[in-house]
């Protein structure tokens, strides 16, 4: 996996900060992006709580999963909600990663 892509928010009241990175992916030979949130507690403290989540393949193609990455910075998605939000989205478009392997099966 390989990190193309990072955004930080950093929230001052409620002392935390999230990174938001798009990846990069092979499986089976195809190109896949993916998104990775981590978030960190207490910034200012040096007693720190990190959790991270990502799902490494969401979509064959970059733009989808970049506005999808967007929505999730602007709106401050939590590591712990990434699936909740965008678990539908990556079920809808699955079928992706194996549209090239069902062309070679019926050749």
């Amino acid at each position: 996996m390989e990190v193309l892509e990072e955004y930080t928010s950093v929230n001052q009241n409620n002392k935390y900060k999230y990174n938001y990175r798009l990846t990069k992916s092979i499986y089976r030979g195809r190109i896949g992006y993916g998104i990775e949130i981590q978030s960190q507690n207490s910034i200012e403290d040096n007693d720190t709580d990190c959790e991270q989540d990502r799902v490494e393949l969401v979509s064959i193609h970059r733009h989808k999963v970049k506005k999808i990455l967007m929505k999730l910075y602007n709106n401050e998605v939590s590591p712990i909600h990434l699936i909740d939000v965008i678990g539908e989205y990556v079920d809808e478009h699955v079928y992706e990663f194996d549209v090239g392997e069902q062309s070679e099966v019926i050749n």
